[in-house]
């Protein structure tokens, strides 16, 4: 015989509240990469990236103090980024809402009624008006989660709430990456001002020398235009990149949220990031990626929206109840002997609803399968982003390597044709093409340098880094 003691009588009233989930058991979708990147050095004795650490803050792979401070602004004060945690609170509000569906909501609740009946409704026969007053507690229409609707609801609203903070981590990433991309672009048009402003000086006074050989009858009048050509190439490119460091500066300060921000009028000597960051393993991807992560989430609430939209075929029990005083007049409300309760279970059960149940179910599922599939395209994705970045601050290291030495080839050989030129031995135009060639020579260089410090910081924002203060774990704690 079956002995039901009060534990145990506990323990079953426990589960039936806990009641079950109809929602699919989660399991991530497994996506091939292959097990190291294709990307590699070289040399087989020097890699090219050096151990970072596995979390990419932004603060240590920016090492100029000017440009930490602007990154700092930038998160402090950029609009979109402010309307996107905006929708992250929002997002978070929503859960708390379907969180708070789980517990028993009690309400202080009051009401009077005050009707006249008249005769012929009278059970004395004659018309009367009567008054019904109550006060107490109540308990709003609870439903017993036996099925796991509200529950799944829930996780479906935490897992979305997940999801949009993890793109907010994302459009974070994404800000820091675009304000020192816009700074690296405005100090590479300095150091082309710098060298701009440098050739046209020496050009003017190359243009003041060859008129004064022209009216000294040792210059043509062929040698002389060409000089004049040479200095307007040079004042041409100085207007240029004028106009490049004025709107890379306008971009700035829409970036940071301030369009007064004190920049430096010359570029720096130093280098202004890390010049070396550990990739690591495709597979790391997976938990450094906000995308991923949040692609993630909400393949996670689509499937706990399969667990709510199941739970639609079952009953549903909501209770709805009433603890206080009742009076048929307001002076007596609340004096002795006036105690009264209510208690109001009610059960629905689907019979019959043109398919729509069956329809949500269908929605769900090709929703979540959806999420899937995003989730598999997210990750490729990324991994295609990551490769690419490899191979560009691969090549254009060695692209920076070759730039360098072609460059101090030109020096070289334009000091070599200027002391022929002077000594007679080589013609005037071959003296002009060397100051061509040097020139081009060294926009080259610093516009490759430019390009692959950008692609550091390309290489730097497709691995996940940037903003790394919170994880998502923490953030599902803080509703």
């Amino acid at each position: 015989m079956t002995i039901f003691t009060p534990r145990t009588v506990a323990f079953g009233l426990s589960l039936l509240l806990a009641g079950c989930s109809f929602a699919p058991e989660y399991q991530r979708p497994e996506v091939t990469l292959p097990a190291q990147w294709n990307a590699t050095s070289t040399s087989a004795e020097e890699p090219i990236m050096q151990p970072l650490g596995t979390q990419l803050d932004w603060r240590v792979f920016v090492t100029d103090a000017t440009l930490q401070s602007l990154v700092a602004q930038a998160l402090t004060n950029n609009r979109n980024l402010r309307q996107t945690l905006l929708d992250v609170e929002a997002a978070r509000a929503t859960y708390r809402v379907q969180r708070a569906d789980r517990v028993p909501s009690l309400e202080l609740q009051a009401n009077g009624t005050r009707q006249r009946m008249p005769a012929d409704l009278s059970s004395t026969g004659a018309a009367q008006t009567q008054s019904t007053y109550q006060a107490g507690v109540g308990l709003a229409a609870f439903e017993l989660d036996l099925w796991g609707r509200v529950r799944n609801v829930s996780e479906a609203a935490l897992q979305d709430y997940l999801a949009t903070d993890e793109a907010a981590r994302s459009v974070q990433i994404s800000l820091v990456a675009e304000v020192i991309q816009a700074y690296l672009t405005r100090e590479g048009a300095l150091q082309r001002s710098v060298l701009t402003a440098q050739t046209l000086q020496s050009r003017e006074r190359g243009l003041h020398l060859m008129e004064q050989r022209r009216l000294a009858g040792t210059a043509t009048a062929l040698d002389y235009q060409d000089a004049v050509g040479l200095a307007a190439q040079a004042r041409a490119e100085q207007a240029r990149v004028e106009r490049e460091v004025q709107q890379a500066g306008h971009a700035l300060g829409l970036l940071v949220g301030n369009a007064s921000i004190a920049l430096p009028a010359t570029p720096g000597a130093q280098k202004l990031l890390l010049q070396d960051i550990a990739s690591g393993t495709p597979s790391e991807l997976l938990m450094r990626r906000p995308d991923i992560r949040a692609a993630e989430h909400r393949l996670q609430a689509r499937n706990a929206s399969i667990g709510a939209a199941r739970a639609a075929f079952f009953p549903r029990i909501s209770l709805t109840g009433l603890f206080g005083s009742s009076s048929a007049e307001l002076s007596d409300l609340f004096t002795g002997g006036q105690r009264a309760w209510s208690f109001m279970p009610q059960v629905t059960l689907p019979i019959f609803d043109s398919g729509r149940n069956r329809a949500n179910l269908d929605i769900a599922t090709l929703r979540r399968d959806s999420s899937v599939a995003a989730y598999e395209g997210t990750v490729q994705t990324a991994f295609r982003e990551v490769a690419d970045a490899l191979v560009a601050a691969n090549t254009l290291r060695r692209e920076e390597e070759a730039r360098e030495t072609l460059a101090k080839a030109g020096v070289a050989s334009l000091r070599l044709s200027e002391a022929r030129w002077k000594g007679g031995v080589d013609s005037h135009l071959r003296y002009l093409d060397a100051q061509r060639n040097d020139f081009a020579n060294q926009i080259t260089l610093i516009e490759t340098s430019t390009q692959r410090q950008v692609a550091l910081v390309t290489l730097f924002k497709v691995l996940g880094g940037g903003w790394m203060e919170q994880t998502p774990t923490e953030a599902a704690k803080s509703p």
